[in-house]
């Protein structure tokens, strides 16, 4: 069977381990949670997915090849989406939507398909500069159907997003698990996803010698202390 796999990953950020031993395999059609208190790894563990941070130890897996061999093709496969919503203000909702459809290679119809998606036609127009927080962030989001990845990486996807645009969004999440993607998403809240393992990450935190309520600052750098 095809995997996306982690074996015995550790991070380190700074001069502070975040977690260590991590393993996990996720196959076509499936989503994982990444659960946890603040700081114990859930942002870092997603940039490490995605090739934005390399692991200190252990290796990722793609289908049983090492992804720093193929990291331009495994950066083709993706969509992250983090806690910045990466909105360029001065462009328009489209055109910031045509920008991500061309860097995945697709054509204008996509970006348009886009738009429908999470709401934003009546926004077509706007530039960036003029959303509201929850605007960008369905803007954001919305690159996902801009143009096609098989594996979806969301920190925290719900967060800003009103009930509406939430159903809309685990909508288009089921869509994508049935076509045979897969999704890894860090989340405080039950998504509602059919079948959806769960991954948390306090204990591989504690196995680094970290404490989640101190580790947020070498973690996930929120940028605050958890409350």
């Amino acid at each position: 069977m095809s995997l996306f796999e982690g074996r015995g990953l550790a991070c380190r950020r700074g001069e502070r381990m975040v977690f260590a031993g991590l393993d996990f395999a996720l196959p076509p059609g499936r989503a994982l949670v990444l659960t946890g208190p603040n700081g114990s790894g859930k942002s870092s563990l997603l940039r490490v997915m995605a090739g934005l941070l390399p692991p200190v130890a252990g290796a990722l897996l793609w289908d049983g090849a090492p992804v720093r061999e193929t990291a331009e093709e495994h950066r083709a496969r993706l969509h992250f989406v983090g806690h910045l919503d990466a909105v360029k203000p001065v462009l328009s909702v489209r055109e910031n939507l045509r920008v991500w459809a061309a860097l995945k290679g697709a054509d204008g119809a996509g970006s348009e398909a886009a738009l429908a998606v999470l709401g934003l036609e009546a926004l077509a127009e706007v530039p960036g500069r003029l959303l509201s927080a929850g605007q960008k962030r369905r803007l954001a989001l919305s690159r996902l159907f801009a143009g096609p990845a098989a594996l979806w990486l969301l920190d925290e996807p719900t967060v800003g997003l009103d009930a509406g645009s939430c159903e809309r969004l685990v909508a288009a999440m089921a869509r994508h698990l049935a076509d045979g993607g897969r999704i890894v998403a860090s989340s405080h809240l039950d998504l509602g996803l059919a079948g959806a393992g769960s991954l948390s990450l306090e204990p591989y935190a504690l196995a680094a010698g970290v404490l989640p309520d101190e580790a947020w600052q070498f973690g996930d750098l929120q940028g605050e202390a958890p409350p």
